[in-house]
């Protein structure tokens, strides 16, 4: 459990989320393929009780490693001042600049997408799944993360020049302070908190099944949540764009066979495009209707 009162008080509510009871830290890595597998959780949880909670991605890397790298001394940051400091997009207000090395590109590419908005950082990450599980390209080269950039539809120019500021480094050092100061030694791992100053948050390391997710909303709210009915399969693959046979499968209650034979529809109606990979079946909206 996590105290909010040791950390400073209730944690502040960011522009996006407010007037919702809950708010959710999900802590990753790019890299990370049970980060990556949570995702279809994410969706369906977005999709049923979005109405009932914000998410923040935090970049966490490989924890024992990243943090390793940042000096006691600036551990001490509270996480109320850092996330005070990520909402307001001057967390490279933390201090000195500390080195990263090269693997953590992509975490900081993410950082610099985010410059361009929530919106554009969760586009750019999930554009950045695609190049990694489907494409399979290295993502360690600057050139691809910037080829990244414009399939997300981010000023790339502006891009470009922001993966190289130090406010960006910066940026992405906040993040593993706060991963710090949640005592997040894993990942993937959630944080839930209420709004409730005097509750603790809860937090959940690992991969669990859909129904844990759940039944903590329901302890953390204190009541059942309403889910909100499910969207048509067009309009989610409108929203999300590219998807995976399973995330459609956990959210519609569907078994992979009848995904397959739905989404063989709208590709005869030229509506998706299927890829296959060693991480399973994607599919992509055309945006053609």
């Amino acid at each position: 459990m996590i105290d909010k009162n040791k950390q400073g008080g209730k944690f502040p509510s960011l522009p996006w989320q407010e007037n919702r009871p809950l708010e959710l830290y999900f802590f990753i890595d790019p890299l990370c393929v049970d980060c990556f597998s949570l995702e279809p959780i994410i969706k369906k949880l977005q999709v049923e009780y979005g109405h009932y909670f914000s998410l923040t991605y935090v970049l966490s890397g490989k924890t024992t490693e990243l943090l390793a790298s940042i000096p006691p001394a600036k551990k001490s940051y509270s996480a109320l001042k850092l996330i005070k400091r990520i909402s307001a997009k001057d967390c490279f207000q933390c201090g000195e600049e500390i080195h990263l090395p090269q693997h953590f590109l992509a975490s900081i590419a993410i950082k610099a997408a985010e410059l361009q908005g929530r919106k554009a950082g969760i586009r750019y990450l999930r554009k950045l799944h695609e190049f990694i599980y489907v494409k399979n390209e290295n993502i360690h080269e600057l050139t691809t993360l910037i080829r990244c950039a414009k399939e997300a539809d981010l000023d790339v120019e502006e891009f470009s020049k922001d993966i190289h500021s130090s406010s960006t480094s910066h940026a992405f050092q906040c993040d593993l302070k706060i991963t710090c100061e949640m005592d997040v030694n894993e990942i993937p791992t959630v944080v839930f908190f209420n709004n409730k100053v005097e509750e603790e948050g809860l937090k959940l390391t690992g991969v669990y099944p859909y129904e844990i997710y759940r039944d903590i909303f329901t302890e953390m709210l204190g009541k059942k949540p309403i889910k909100h009915p499910l969207p048509s399969l067009l309009t989610f693959l409108k929203h999300y764009q590219f998807v995976t046979t399973r995330e459609i499968a956990l959210v519609y209650n569907w078994s992979h066979l009848q995904v397959e034979k739905e989404m063989k529809k709208l590709k005869l109606q030229q509506l998706v495009e299927k890829y296959q990979s060693a991480f399973g079946t994607f599919w992509r909206y055309t945006g053609k209707q």
